[in-house]
């Protein structure tokens, strides 16, 4: 098993499961509900027919995550950023401590997200969102900002090797335009994937308005 992504998730459910459609329309109502109440003025946009924007639809192990998540900490303590398939179990172990200290300081829009459920809005705001239990959103009441989770992988690309260009756009190898995809091969394979599924969800989420889904 492991994490699906998806961004304008109403159009694929229009299409293909009318059940899928209800229980996800009375959640996004949730969620837009709930962000009202913290004072952010956002709801899912509404199925149109083609679509106004890109969609996108995606996944990749659960453990993809996690070796992306510990990236961003080893970074940000200004440590050694080296890949999860090259350290012994016993290093990566004591590098996940690390993950669970750093989520703890509520900061962080990529940590602070439940593994396999939950929302990212295109909305610009400072930490992620903690909502109460009563409002019922999935991911435990997480909320990040698609804006801000861009911001953070922009700022751990070249750590895994991706080069980005004066706009924030990833580059070839060469530098001569516009990377077609995630490089599969090298020692960061897993933590690349990760990383361009994420930032292709960022871009559709913030060009349409729409919320990026974990389910």
């Amino acid at each position: 098993m492991g994490l699906s992504i998806s961004v304008g998730l109403l159009y694929d459910q229009a299409r293909n499961d009318a059940e899928g459609l209800d229980h996800h329309r009375r959640s996004f109502a949730r969620l837009g509900q709930a962000l009202t109440a913290e004072g952010i003025s956002w709801h899912e946009p509404e199925i149109t027919d083609p679509p106004r924007a890109h969609t996108f639809s995606s996944g990749f192990p659960y453990g993809y995550l996690t070796h992306l998540r510990r990236i961003l900490v080893l970074a940000n303590l200004g440590e050694p950023v080296t890949p999860a398939l090259a350290v012994s179990k016993r290093q990566y172990d004591h590098d996940c401590e690390k993950i669970r200290d750093e989520t703890s300081m509520l900061a962080s829009h990529l940590l602070c997200h439940a593994d396999n459920a939950g929302y990212y809005v295109p909305v610009d705001f400072d930490d992620p969102l903690f909502l109460p239990d009563e409002a019922k959103v999935e991911g435990a009441g997480m909320v990040g900002s698609s804006r801000r989770l861009l911001a953070e992988l922009s700022g751990i690309a070249a750590s895994i090797g991706i080069d980005l260009d004066d706009k924030g756009v990833p580059s070839d190898p060469e530098g001569t335009g516009p990377a077609a995809g995630p490089a599969i091969d090298g020692p960061f394979e897993t933590e690349r994937f990760a990383w361009y599924e994420l930032y292709q969800a960022c871009l559709a989420s913030i060009t349409g308005g729409h919320a990026i889904v974990f389910h």
